[in-house]
C-alpha cells in the first residue's frame, strides 16, 4: 500500500511539472508573437506594392526602383543593383533623389538624361542613363532608368565613320577634279596631258579601292557568315593571297615564302576568309623595304573550346609603334598617313580582317618591334582536318622569322 501511494504521488508530481512546463512555454510563445520584428517597426520595409506592379516590374529592361515616403528603397531589380543605383538601401544617386522628392511632392511625372560615374573604375567614365520618375499610388515613387551608354557609343561610332568617309571621298575626288582642269588647260601640251592623265588615274584607283572596301566592311558587319560556310583549305588562302600580291612584291623584290602544317581546313566563308588574310599579306608588302621577306605560316594549336588554326604572317617592314598596336584595328586608322596614302592604303584592311575573325568565332592579333617588322596572327576554329606533315612549297623556302620575332609556325 505504501508503494502504491508513492508511485501516486510520484505521478502526480510529474504531471504537475510537465503542465507548469507547457504553462510556460506557452506564454514564452505568446510573448515571441507579440515582440515587435524589425519589420513591424519598419513598416516602410513592407509598403505594400500596388497589385501586378511587382510582376510588371520583374520583366521590365530598364531598371526599376521605388521608394517610399522616407526614401528608402522599397522594391529595386537586380538591374538596378547592377549599375550601381541602389546601395545599403537607399538611392546612390542624388539628383535621381531630388527629382523623387520633387514628384512625391506635386505628383508630376519627370524626365532627365544624366551622366553618372561608373562604380568600380577609377578612369572617371561615365555612364549615360536617361531617368524617369512617376508616382505610384498615393505614397510609393517609382523610377525607372534605361542606360544609354552602348546607344551613344555606337552614335559617336556612326558620326565618325561618316566624317571619316566623306573625307576620305572627299580627297581622290578633289584631286581627280583638279586634274581634270589641269588637262583641259595643258591640252596643247601632250607631255604634260600624259602626266596629269597618269595621276588622274591613280586617284581613280584609289577611289575604286576605298569604296570597295566600304562594300567589304557593310557586307563582313551585316552578313551572318556561317550562314554560306564550308569547309575551306587554308594551303588554298594562302596562295590566293600570295597571287594577290605577287605583282606589288616582285616590283619590290620581296621574297614571299609560305610554310607551316599542310591540309589543314577552317570553317567559313570562303571569300571573307580570303578578303581577311589578302589583307594582312597586302599591308605586308606594302610596308616592307624593298628585298625583304614577307612569310605566310598555319599551324593547329590546342584550345580548350576546341583546336584552332593560327595563320601568321610575318614581315620585316617598319613594324608598329607602341602607342599605335591598340588602335591600327580601328576604321580609317592610320599609323603613318603619309606612307599609307603613298601606298593606297584606305585605313579599312584591318578592320575588314578584325570584323571577319570575330563573325567566324576568332580573333586577330598583333607582334611588332619598331625597325623589326611585325607578325599579324589570325586565329579561326578549326574544320574537320587531319594532321599533316610541314610543307614547303617547290620554288619557296619555309620562312623564317627576323631576329626577335616570335616564330610563325
Amino acid at each position: 500500500m505504501d508503494v502504491n501511494a508513492a508511485v501516486a504521488a510520484a505521478a502526480a508530481i510529474a504531471g504537475a511539472c510537465t503542465g507548469v512546463v507547457a504553462t510556460l512555454a506557452f506564454r514564452w510563445s505568446e510573448r515571441d508573437q507579440a515582440r515587435p520584428t524589425r519589420s513591424s517597426m519598419r513598416p516602410d520595409l513592407n509598403a505594400v506594392l500596388p497589385p501586378g506592379v511587382d510582376t510588371v516590374l520583374s520583366v521590365l529592361r530598364s531598371s526599376a526602383v521605388v521608394l517610399d515616403e522616407g526614401d528608402a528603397v522599397v522594391k529595386a531589380s537586380s538591374a538596378a543593383y547592377a549599375l550601381g543605383l541602389v546601395r545599403g538601401g537607399r538611392l546612390a544617386s542624388e539628383p535621381m533623389l531630388h527629382m523623387a522628392r520633387d514628384t512625391r511632392r506635386d505628383g508630376e511625372i519627370r524626365q532627365v538624361e544624366l551622366d553618372l560615374p561608373r562604380r568600380g573604375t577609377g578612369r572617371g567614365e561615365a555612364l549615360a542613363v536617361s531617368a524617369r520618375v512617376a508616382p505610384l499610388g498615393s505614397r510609393l515613387v517609382l523610377l525607372l532608368v534605361e542606360d544609354l551608354t552602348e546607344a551613344r557609343r555606337i552614335e559617336a561610332v556612326r558620326r565618325d565613320f561618316v566624317a571619316n568617309v566623306s573625307h576620305e571621298l572627299k580627297t581622290p575626288v578633289g584631286a581627280i577634279s583638279l586634274l581634270s582642269e589641269a588637262v583641259m588647260d595643258a591640252a596643247d601640251d601632250p607631255e604634260a596631258v600624259s602626266r596629269f592623265a597618269g595621276r588622274m588615274q591613280i586617284e581613280a584607283t584609289r577611289l575604286i579601292n576605298l569604296v570597295q572596301e566600304l562594300i567589304d566592311l557593310s557586307r563582313v558587319q551585316n552578313d551572318d557568315p556561317l550562314d554560306d560556310a564550308e569547309p575551306v583549305r587554308v594551303d588554298t588562302l594562302v596562295e590566293e593571297a600570295i597571287d594577290r600580291c605577287r605583282h606589288t612584291a616582285s616590283a619590290k623584290h620581296i621574297t614571299m615564302a609560305s610554310g607551316g602544317t599542310a591540309d589543314l581546313r577552317v570553317w567559313g566563308h570562303r571569300g571573307q576568309l580570303a578578303a581577311a588574310l589578302g589583307n594582312l599579306v597586302e599591308n605586308a608588302v606594302n610596308y616592307s623595304p624593298a628585298r625583304t621577306r614577307v612569310g605566310i605560316a598555319a599551324r593547329r594549336v590546342t584550345a580548350p573550346g576546341g583546336d584552332l588554326i593560327e595563320i601568321s604572317v610575318t614581315d620585316q617592314g617598319i613594324g608598329i609603334p607602341e602607342k599605335d598596336r591598340e588602335r591600327i584595328f580601328e576604321r580609317f586608322y592610320r599609323v603613318d598617313p603619309a606612307r599609307s596614302r603613298a601606298t593606297g592604303g584606305t585605313g579599312l584592311g584591318l578592320a575588314i580582317v578584325k570584323h571577319v575573325a570575330a563573325s567566324h568565332g576568332g580573333e586577330v592579333s598583333v607582334w611588332s618591334s619598331e625597325g623589326q617588322g611585325s607578325t599579324f596572327t589570325l586565329r579561326l576554329p578549326e574544320a574537320a582536318a587531319s594532321p599533316g606533315p610541314a610543307r614547303t612549297p617547290a620554288g619557296e623556302a619555309e620562312p623564317s622569322p627576323t631576329p626577335g620575332h616570335p616564330t610563325p609556325a
